[in-house]
């Protein structure tokens, strides 16, 4: 397919933030254990993968998953860019859902919601995530036409990825799930992005809590 840029779209693994619900944004706030271990897990199930290129988001968690992943394709070098990032949630960023309810309820209503318009003060409107993320896929697919690529990066640029796939709106009730780790699959053309498959977390199955002690 010399025209399509197959794409493998990755949620960084786990943070103590995560568990917290505690709203990171562009914070670079790290792995924990279990994230880590579910980088190494994702990195196994894509090392028979023929993979031409790695890009992550630069902030650390997403940056130590692509590591993770790269490192097992013949230490193959990751391609940083911030159009991978989260969406910057300005001064919601390091609070948790309840501690933003409390404070500015009127706000958390319009995110909840998922108002197109609404930005906290600092952040960025779901518009505004949209069409970052939408500019970035087009800028990094469209140099690997007849490839295969990995994008490591955060929970609202999955959630984009697929709504522009599927030609959802940003308001539209989320019913795809974003987990940590999880194996989204897309095609790109220079007229749409595709999606092929979603949420496959077959590699984090049965060997979680032996692994990890708990």
């Amino acid at each position: 397919m010399p025209h399509v840029t197959r794409i493998i779209a990755v949620r960084h693994g786990e943070t103590d933030w995560n568990v917290q619900t505690r709203l990171q944004g562009q914070l670079d706030i790290g792995l924990n254990d279990k994230g880590r271990w579910q980088a190494a897990r994702v990195a196994q199930a894509l090392a028979e993968e023929t993979l031409d290129a790695v890009y992550s988001s630069d902030l650390s968690r997403a940056h130590a998953t692509a590591q993770a992943i790269a490192q097992v394709q013949v230490a193959m070098p990751v391609q940083l860019h911030t159009g991978l990032r989260e969406r910057g949630f300005g001064k919601f960023e390091g609070l948790t859902y309840a501690s933003i309810q409390e404070q500015w309820p009127e706000e958390a209503r319009l995110w909840r919601i998922r108002d197109p318009d609404f930005a906290p003060a600092g952040g960025e409107s779901p518009l505004a995530v949209m069409a970052r993320v939408a500019q970035t896929v087009d800028e990094i697919a469209a140099c690997h036409l007849g490839q295969q690529i990995v994008l490591v990066a955060h929970g609202g640029v999955m959630d984009m990825l697929y709504r522009l796939a599927t030609q959802q709106s940003v308001s539209a009730p989320r019913t795809w799930e974003l987990g940590n780790t999880a194996i989204n699959r897309l095609l790109w053309t220079p007229e749409a992005l595709t999606l092929v498959g979603w949420s496959d977390t077959r590699h984090l199955d049965g060997q979680q809590r032996d692994e990890l002690g708990a």
